[in-house]
């Protein structure tokens, strides 16, 4: 068997013929002319990366403290979101001292220039980094990784800011907007979100807010939006006021992607919680307020091999609808956390085992099992609210991801859940009826074959005969422009392609298509085309039921629009 090293060598090198040969550019290879490289990834989260001191190991080469300053920005702006602040590895391989000494320089080098075709961007042919940067990285992830401060009650607290209070907001709505039907879209690289209302396409206003947002969560009242942006900002928005506006905010550290409020009958948006990549830790908070009242932190042993890991982080958290619980997924070490809020001063948590790297997942129809995938170790799990304990992990192919995952009613299967996947084609559909379709209960009763690798999310509704898969990040330009669609009552009959990005008419650009999401009435998807920030973006909605497009929205301030959130359907767990 040959080595990882020989391996990545000969991929090296035969890249490197490629680029000598005077070949197309990774941009042009892609179908995405004057597109750099990054920009058709997701770029790594910022974090902060001041005031680290300089370590350096044994054996390694010569690194200068302003060499160390630079490299530490780099790796923490676009490294450390697949390899992990401390370089332990997740979605991306382990780069401690023991592994990187080995490798040496000059193969680093070729590796940090190239890439590899798993996934790891070409930092240098794409440009991106130079040739002096290159080598300012390969020395140093040969020391031992500086770790970033630590972010407590004081840091939360100084952050933490009650613009309106509770007793100066409004007791009714003062605007005549249809609010369960608004959208909040993340304008990824603005640091901003646009609320747009679902009825008129006409946006209401643009919020400023964290850098790329990674979800917004409606509160169970529907009155107000949670988002929490990567630099882990979270933004309380009152849709009551008139415009909309932000009430309160706080930052619970440095790198963040979940927030959630609580729904259990008599809690209802008494707490919100949200969970951190950096540092490793949860946060309960006041729901009117934001005021930080509890910090747990993840740090612990792994689910497998039971060895400590220092960086478990926060995925994916929902509120569960049987008991007065948040459910935490704790992607490293694998554990499902059952966080109990009814007395936050006596905390109880319960630790359920499943799998590790566990990311995002959402609600079977019945909103009683979450549905989680744990990416790397290519699974699903199964997570039983009302008994609180994992029902099954279910193997699927590879890298699932599915978003919150789609839930409809198979013509042979009964109910099912349903996920797309990074790493493959296939669209897996898991049965998720326990009492009246045993048999195919956490199964996989269908693998579908899907028009490529690199899709994020599926969408449904349980209005809707339709099934939408993006393909966002495949390299191939007419797959990423493009949404695939199964009718759920002939799902052997395929998907048909719709192109989405050329019916949005934007010009030039790589105008990826991302996340479907319908309005709260079910009968129309709007999508992102996500285009570079110099360029044009655009929402395109399709009507549900002819599969035709409806309208196009397009404004200068849609910058970069990914993710889009109905409030209505979000509040209700619609998907």
């Amino acid at each position: 068997m040959r080595t990882f090293r020989s391996r990545l060598i000969s991929v090296a090198c035969g890249i490197a013929a490629i680029a000598m040969s005077g070949a197309a550019t990774a941009a042009e290879k892609t179908g995405h002319p004057g597109t750099i490289g990054e920009d058709l990834r997701y770029r790594g989260a910022p974090t902060m990366h001041q005031d680290l001191k300089m370590v350096t190991s044994p054996g390694a080469p010569d690194i200068t403290q302003d060499e160390f300053d630079q490299a530490t920005k780099i790796y923490f702006e676009r490294c450390a979101g697949c390899h992990g602040v401390l370089r332990k590895g997740a979605t991306g391989k382990p780069l401690t001292p023991d592994i990187t000494q080995q490798r040496g320089t000059e193969f680093l080098k070729v590796l940090i220039n190239m890439g590899t075709p798993a996934g790891m961007p070409n930092w240098g042919t794409s440009g991106q980094l130079t040739e002096q940067q290159i080598d300012i990285m390969a020395r140093f992830l040969q020391h031992e990784p500086p770790a970033p401060p630590e972010w407590g009650m004081k840091e939360m607290k100084e952050t933490w800011k009650v613009v309106v209070p509770v007793d100066k907001r409004p007791t009714k709505k003062m605007n005549k907007y249809n609010i369960e039907n608004i959208f909040a879209v993340t304008l990824r690289d603005s640091g901003e979100v646009a609320l747009i209302d679902g009825d008129t396409k006409k946006i209401i206003s643009i919020i400023p807010t964290g850098y790329a947002v990674h979800i917004s969560r409606a509160s169970n009242s529907g009155r107000y939006v949670f988002t929490i942006g990567r630099d882990a900002k979270i933004d309380m928005i009152d849709l009551f006021m008139d415009p909309p506006q932000v009430v309160s905010t706080i930052k619970i550290g440095l790198e963040a992607r979940s927030v959630e409020t609580s729904k259990y009958k008599g809690y209802e948006d008494k707490i919100a919680i949200a969970g951190a990549y950096w540092p490793p830790q949860y946060v309960l908070m006041d729901g009117a307020t934001l005021e930080p009242k509890k910090i747990v932190s993840t740090r612990g042993v792994t689910v497998d091999t039971q060895e400590y890991h220092p960086e478990p982080r926060v995925a994916a958290i929902v509120a569960s609808h049987e008991h007065p619980e948040f459910i935490v997924n704790v992607k490293e070490t694998g554990y499902v956390l059952l966080v109990n809020y009814s007395n936050i001063d006596a905390l109880s948590v319960t630790t359920l085992e499943a799998a590790r790297f566990l990311h995002d997942g959402g609600w079977d129809s019945t909103h009683r099992y979450f549905m989680s995938a744990a990416n790397q170790s290519d699974k699903i799990a199964v997570i039983d609210s009302k008994e609180r304990k994992t029902t099954a992990l279910v193997p699927v192919s590879k890298i699932p991801h599915p978003g919150r995952g789609a839930n409809f009613v198979d013509p042979k299967f009964g109910p099912v859940w349903v996920t797309s996947a990074l790493g493959n084609e296939n669209v897996s559909v898991i049965g998720t009826d326990p009492v009246k379709h045993p048999e195919h209960a956490w199964k996989v009763v269908r693998e579908m074959k899907g028009p490529g690798g690199g899709s994020l999310f599926v969408k449904t509704h349980p209005k809707s005969k339709n099934l939408w898969v993006d393909t966002t990040l495949n390299p191939d330009a007419k797959l990423s422009q493009s949404i695939a669609v199964y009718d759920t009552t002939n799902l052997d009959a395929g998907f048909v392609s719709l192109p989405i990005a050329e019916w949005a008419d934007v010009g030039e650009g790589p105008k990826r298509v991302v996340q479907p999401e319908y309005n709260m009435a079910g009968d129309e998807v709007w999508f992102s085309v996500w285009n570079g920030k110099e360029q044009k973006s655009a929402i395109v909605v399709v009507d549900d039921k002819t599969r035709t497009l409806k309208t196009v929205i397009k404004d200068p301030r849609l910058i970069t629009p990914t993710g889009k959130f109905n409030m209505y359907n979000t509040r209700k767990d619609i998907y």
